[in-house]
């Protein structure tokens, strides 16, 4: 158990997600189960959502230790089904251009296609790497044990723009691949008439969850995105990933802004390990890739956390921040507008080509707007 949380202590686990950036999770989770932390309740959306399902089945089923083995088991799985698809790169390449996959030609070609047509045009039966990862792993009887900790896994409607949560009970092979939906690369993920995207969108990661039936000791939070990141963006998907990262962001320190006094929160930030790759990266789940993150998450936890605080501020410095956040949103939506105007107008077009790519960005910049509120 870390030093700075009780024995006793109800621990609460909330986890970003990243894509292959979640393999920073996975060393920090290492770290912290191999310290002996057992967290009673778990929250996480797409490789978060993952990670946190074979922590609470490990859990369940046999501890820290067995949680662990999920989790090797997972990312290494993860890393096979990329070496077996049409990304997997030779060691030359992976010298010359490093984790950043935009000089790849099987790359270039989907990102081409990508930008004259829809997901659910390129892949109409929804076909997913993952699918068969997230199958072999999944253990619906462990969840339903009665000392299984409490897991919540976020989704984003897509209709709706709101979060939607799948508890221990509800969770299912496809409620894992809609919070782990990116709407540029698969069809959104029906689920009893509804359809999902990534739960990133709505909140990366919801911590409503954690709060009941009281507030949890201690709150430890896994970030995978980047809070700051160095250089204004210059090309279009440059912008839109520093967008998305923004709006995620924004949702986080809303929530964080309201935890219930007392509830001490324990950062540990990929900011640092994040800082130099590329905006591709976040989509290589290249073996040697994601073992790096791992160590990189490993060093972070023998750092230590983040001081965000040993508890949650004070009244005022929380009505302080509540104001900063609005101040914010109404900056991030004034910033949106030009773009959404340029879209919908695009959406219009006569090319059928530039209106399926204008579309596919108007529903992710709407989709930003609405969890801006």
């Amino acid at each position: 158990m870390t030093g700075s949380i009780p024995q006793e202590a109800t621990i609460a686990l909330a986890i970003q997600g990243g894509g292959a950036h979640g393999a920073f999770a996975w060393g920090v989770l290492d770290r912290l189960l191999e310290q002996g932390v057992r967290p009673a309740r778990l929250c996480g959306v797409s490789s978060g959502a993952l990670c946190a399902l074979v922590v609470a089945q490990g859990l369940a089923r046999g501890g820290p230790e067995a949680a662990r083995a999920g989790l090797r088991t997972l990312w290494q799985e993860i890393g096979r089904a990329h070496d077996a698809g049409p990304l997997s790169r030779g060691p030359l390449e992976r010298w010359l251009f490093g984790w950043d996959l935009s000089n790849n030609l099987a790359w270039a070609s989907m990102e081409a296609a990508g930008r004259l047509f829809s997901p659910a045009q390129l892949n109409p039966f929804g076909h997913n790497p993952l699918r068969a990862v997230v199958r072999d792993l999944f253990d619906a009887d462990a969840l339903r044990l009665p000392g299984a900790p409490r897991l919540a896994v976020g989704a984003t409607d897509v209709e709706t723009g709101q979060a939607v949560i799948f508890d221990n009970e509800t969770i299912t092979v496809d409620a894992l691949l809609a919070s782990a939906c990116v709407p540029f690369v698969f069809p959104a993920v029906g689920i009893a008439g509804r359809h999902y995207w990534d739960g990133g969108y709505s909140g990366n990661p919801p911590l409503a969850p954690l709060m009941h039936p009281r507030p949890p000791d201690d709150l430890l939070l896994i970030r995978v995105q980047p809070r700051t990141r160095p250089g204004v963006p210059r090309d279009s998907a440059e912008i839109l990933n520093r967008v998305n990262e923004i709006a995620f962001q924004t949702a986080l320190d809303a929530e964080l802004s309201m935890l219930p006094a007392g509830v001490r929160l324990h950062s540990y930030a990929a900011d640092k390990a994040l800082a130099d790759l590329p905006i591709t990266s976040k989509l290589n789940p290249e073996p040697d890739f994601l073992r790096e993150l791992f160590r990189a998450g490993r060093a972070a936890l023998a750092v230590g956390a983040e001081p965000e605080g040993e508890a949650v501020a004070a009244d005022g410095e929380a009505e302080r921040l509540r104001a900063e956040i609005s101040s914010l949103r109404h900056d991030l939506r004034g910033a949106l507008s030009p773009a959404l105007l340029r879209a919908d107008a695009l959406s219009r077009h006569e090319n059928g080509g530039v209106r399926a790519q204008a579309e596919g960005i108007l529903a992710s910049l709407n989709a930003a707007r609405a969890r801006l509120g």
